[in-house]
């Protein structure tokens, strides 16, 4: 393709202690209903947020990026695909919530500061093993900041799924080749993180030949560049891969 494809919350009354070493009052932002009428919606997954997690301006993790990051990824994919996402609004949807059922892919960021309790981790391997397919972004192993890393996301999908396995992924997998080919997993832009993206996979019953259940971007934040495109404050080259991937996963979602 030629040319960029760029196109007052309540407060709690204790405060937690942000990643910059000062404080931050942490709040919640106002979050519709969910809506089903037929048409894709993007579905951010709300979860319960371990010490720490509420920074970025007493935002808590699951909701970093919001509403700029699905806002600008749904006008890409509205322009460039017969998907007919909508663009006016998203969704927010707790993780043991029923109405997760309603939507059939679900984002999670900031997995590392993601804590379970049984009915959460009851309801999303439900969500799973029917057919739902989970996008999880934006954490690493950030120890000062209070992330518990890799470690946490693994136990609080243990809690889901006692026996999981996860599996690095390989640029050969149909979710790289469904609508753009991404054919090296070079093309993924870091802006803030340190060394390679880590690009991992969980599959049912642990078979690598069977239905890929998560997609799992690890020290990388894919949507920050989802986020910023329209501000002028990130190259648009770099801008452009990670819309691919973002696009590659709701197509494959939708699709299998």
């Amino acid at each position: 393709m030629t040319g960029a494809l760029v196109v007052a919350a309540s407060v709690v009354a204790v405060a937690q202690r942000g990643g910059q070493g000062y404080y931050v009052m942490p709040y919640e932002p106002k979050v519709d209903k969910p809506v089903y009428d037929g048409r894709f919606v993007f579905t951010r997954g709300k979860y319960t947020v371990a010490q720490g997690g509420y920074y970025y301006h007493g935002m808590p993790s699951w909701a970093h990026g919001m509403p700029l990051a699905e806002d600008n990824l749904m006008k890409i994919l509205d322009a460039i695909s017969t998907v007919n996402p909508h663009v006016d609004f998203s969704n927010v949807v707790a993780l043991d919530s029923p109405d997760l059922f309603k939507f059939p892919i679900v984002y999670i960021t900031e997995a590392s500061f993601w804590i379970t309790n049984d009915k959460e981790a009851a309801n999303f391997r439900a969500y799973l093993d029917k057919g739902g397919f989970a996008i999880f972004d934006d954490f690493r192993n950030d120890y000062n900041r209070g992330s518990g890393g890799w470690g946490q996301f693994e136990t609080s999908m243990r809690h889901a799924f006692p026996n999981l396995e996860t599996f690095d992924m390989q640029p050969t997998h149909p979710i790289f080749h469904c609508f753009f080919d991404i054919n090296s997993f070079d093309i993924i832009p870091q802006d803030y993180d340190s060394g390679r993206p880590i690009l991992r996979g969980i599959y049912q019953d642990n078979d690598p030949t069977k239905r890929l259940m998560a997609i799992i971007n690890f020290n990388t934040d894919v949507s920050n560049w989802w986020e910023f495109a329209a501000q002028g404050a990130r190259p648009v080259p770099s801008t452009n891969e990670a819309y691919k991937l973002g696009v590659n996963y709701i197509i494959y979602g939708l699709t299998h």
